[in-house]
């Protein structure tokens, strides 16, 4: 089984709609392992008019799950993040600290409404590296917009965007569109990461292992390594990703 790194991860008890207990999280990393998932950016919401997890709270939240894994000899690699849905306050909030980075790099997850328009897309995106940080768009094939003109991701990538999708949207779990669509980006080139979103231990697990064959099956080992490991482990030590 090859590796994979988990960029998006709402794994941290007790926080979001993701996992509600420690119990949760560590049945949650328990799966990852068995999927061979290595390390795990933990990823909670972090909303406009919402009581969001700090930084700093983020950090201690991780060392108690990374103490509670390892009791477990659960050997997973845990790092720090959010998903942030973007609002007139994450240009603030970016440059004063107060939203937790992938890994503590200049890469941001962002997400949005499904219904906004991808102008609004196009502008945030700006806006975030406008504040000296690297956008990655969080699943993608949600928005609306850009599912019904594939040819906005093309101009995301050039603008410089690291573009993510969900593992479970390829492979078809959330319906025959957002497959046929991640599945033409696959074609074209235009995915960087590929991570599970996983919300609990059930319906929307961490899996991803039958994604990362099937992935590297179709568009090549080369290709499969670059988007469940090795664009993943960019961020993690805080390298570019050529886009």
């Amino acid at each position: 089984m090859q590796p994979c790194i988990d960029i998006h991860c709402h794994i941290m008890p007790g926080v979001d709609d993701g996992s509600p207990d420690m119990r949760t999280s560590l049945k949650m990393l328990q799966i990852a392992a068995s999927e061979g998932i290595v390390a795990v950016i933990l990823t909670p919401h972090h909303k406009p008019m919402h009581h969001n997890v700090s930084p700093e709270h983020a950090l201690y939240r991780r060392d108690e799950l990374k103490e509670a894994a390892g009791a477990l000899g659960i050997k997973i690699r845990l790092l720090t993040g959010c998903e942030v849905y973007y609002s007139g306050e994450t240009a603030d909030e970016l440059a004063n600290g107060s939203i937790a980075t992938l890994a503590g790099s200049r890469y941001v997850l962002i997400e949005f409404h499904p219904a906004d328009q991808y102008s609004t897309i196009r502008s945030a995106v700006y806006t975030v590296q406008s504040q000296g940080f690297m956008p990655v768009l969080a699943h993608v094939e949600r928005y609306q917009d850009i599912a019904e003109h594939p040819e906005h991701v093309t101009e995301l990538r050039d603008m410089g965007c690291v573009i993510q999708v969900n593992a479970g949207s390829v492979m078809g779990r959330f319906g025959g569109g957002a497959k046929r669509f991640t599945r033409g980006l696959m074609d074209k080139g235009l995915v960087h990461i590929v991570a599970t979103d996983a919300h609990d231990s059930a319906h929307r697990s961490p899996k991803i292992a039958d994604c990362r064959e099937y992935v590297g099956k179709h568009w090549g080992e080369l290709f499969a390594n670059d988007v469940f490991y090795n664009n993943p482990l960019r961020i993690l030590k805080h390298e570019e990703i050529v886009l």
